[in-house]
């Protein structure tokens, strides 16, 4: 059933029941519903697919990006969803002035894999999500596409300062990310996804980083070279971005993206009144509220999510970001069940 809840809602189909598609990184949770013990390390990466199986989630997250990373990256530490795993602390940047990322060539740098082999891999990739997602709709796609690439190769303080230094020179570094980003989409294209799903984290969660025209001029044009392959395909594009992004919806939108990810800093009034009836819509429940509020807060917040969402043919329920550890089990339970009660249409 899940499966034809999720593609009808893909493609704008009105369904009896509005679908949903959760980050369930609740170790607790996992177990109680699944026995899959996540601190065991051979049991972890079964933790996602049995999750959305047992609660028959209607799309399932997949972004591969696994291909051996060479060349140099930034390491900007790493916090974690729970308390029992250690947090990575190390902070290191191998750029050591302006002129060192002004002059960089990521195609160089990193190199892209032939074609055949990226298509290979990522079929393989498909593969197995056809295994452990068998009643669910489930993408392919790109994590680090532009912004994300810069901040991971970079880190934010080189790349702030390069972007602003020389524009002009900087744009070709962004030009290199796009290279990569166009090959690995080449390469999905080929492959039997039905999805593609990119992410790039353009903003913070007070907004963007940069002014507005910045991104108009050196990001949102290159949406539109990276969608246009993936739409002559026959393909949907979703694009995800955490953060505050509600003034660069209609960009996003208007550079071809099928639908949208996002948080709950920014706004589904907007995009439901905006795209209700002709996009995909996955988001916007509040996982604060799930992990501070009381039963009676948490009830608000799927009614919220689910008035507004369901005259939208392309409505997911979703809590953004994830739902992690913090949360108290008895109001996760709550969450789902209060969904669960309210989602006929």
């Amino acid at each position: 059933m899940s499966f034809e809840r999720g593609w009808k809602a893909i493609n704008l189909d009105m369904t009896d029941q509005i679908p949903e598609m959760e980050f369930v990184d609740h170790d607790e949770f996992i177990f109680t519903r699944t026995g899959i013990d996540t601190g065991q390390p051979e049991q972890q990466p079964l933790a996602w697919p049995a999750i959305t199986r047992e609660m028959d989630f209607d799309f399932a997250w997949n972004i591969w990006e696994n291909w051996e990373l060479k060349g140099r990256y930034t390491k900007l530490g790493h916090a974690v969803w729970s308390e029992t795993d250690p947090m990575d602390v190390e902070r290191f940047c191998p750029f050591t002035d302006v002129e060192d990322v002004l002059s960089f060539d990521p195609v160089a740098e990193y190199g892209i894999p032939p074609h055949e082999d990226l298509v290979n891999m990522f079929q393989a990739n498909l593969d197995q999500c056809k295994n452990w997602y068998p009643e669910a709709v489930f993408p392919g796609g790109r994590y680090h596409s532009l912004f994300s690439a810069c901040i991971r190769s970079f880190g934010w303080e080189m790349f702030m300062m390069a972007a602003q230094c020389d524009a002009r020179r900087f744009d070709k570094v962004i030009e290199g990310f796009a290279e990569i980003t166009l090959a690995e989409i080449r390469a999905w294209l080929d492959t039997d996804m039905r999805v593609f799903l990119m992410h790039d984290d353009i903003v913070w969660t007070s907004g963007p980083v940069f002014a507005p025209e910045w991104y108009r001029r050196h990001i949102f044009p290159r949406y539109v070279r990276f969608w246009e392959p993936v739409h002559e395909a026959g393909k949907k594009v979703i694009f995800c971005a955490d953060g505050c992004w509600t003034m660069f919806v209609d960009d996003v939108a208007q550079a071809g993206a099928d639908g949208f990810i996002f948080e709950p800093t920014t706004s589904l009034d907007y995009l439901v009144e905006r795209y209700g009836k002709t996009h995909v819509i996955m988001g916007n429940a509040d996982c604060r509220v799930l992990q501070y509020g009381t039963k009676d807060d948490i009830k608000r917040e799927v009614e919220r999510c689910v008035t507004l969402g369901r005259d939208c043919p392309g409505y997911f329920m979703c809590a953004g970001n994830h739902l992690p550890n913090g949360i108290p089990l008895e109001n996760l339970a709550h969450y789902f069940e209060i969904f669960n009660k309210l989602r006929a249409r």
